[in-house]
């Protein structure tokens, strides 16, 4: 991981378990770059005629864990970002139709693609396209999106308004 994320100062990592013969089964990654990490008057979305402002944050925590087995078809890593601190308090967590947002399974990342199911730094690489939401599907239909209400936004107020085609450079963290 080290070689292929090499160079990349908006991603870094950590491992943060090994299993009995050293290998790594649990990695800590950070993402350093703007993203969407909620919207205004989130009680009130996609009522009509409320318009929900998308909120940004700048920094974002995936974990991996890797089952034993991997990379058979029924042991795959799941990728999942942290939604709460190590005092139990809320931490922004990405706003993308790709990853979920609302309730038990918050932060669970969707892939759906043949290619992220082994390959762990591709998998990392393409979850960095999701926040820079350079990649996303929400669309209810094959393979559907894993957080509908986001989804909804995204199709009903963030395409049309342009906000989620938004300028990295231009735009400040609060």
């Amino acid at each position: 991981m080290e070689e292929r994320l090499q160079g990349r100062d908006d991603i870094s990592y950590e491992v943060r378990k090994r299993n009995a013969q050293g290998l790594p089964v649990s990695y800590t990654v950070h993402y350093r770059m703007l993203s969407i990490c909620g919207v205004e008057e989130e009680e009130r979305l996609n009522e009509p005629g409320i318009q929900n402002f998308p909120k940004f944050a700048g920094e974002f925590v995936l974990i991996i864990d890797i089952p034993a087995g991997f990379p058979a078809v029924d042991a795959m890593p799941v990728y999942s970002f942290q939604t709460t601190g190590p005092d139990n308090e809320d931490i922004p967590h990405p706003w993308h139709p790709n990853i979920r947002y609302y309730g038990a399974f918050a932060g669970r990342v969707c892939l759906n693609l043949p290619d992220t199911y082994t390959d762990i730094v591709q998998t990392v690489r393409r979850i960095a396209e999701y926040l820079r939401y350079e990649r996303f599907h929400a669309k209810n239909e094959p393979p559907f999106p894993e957080d509908l209400k986001v989804a909804r936004w995204v199709m009903e107020q963030g395409e049309p308004n342009g906000w989620i085609y938004f300028d990295q450079e231009e735009r400040r963290v609060d």
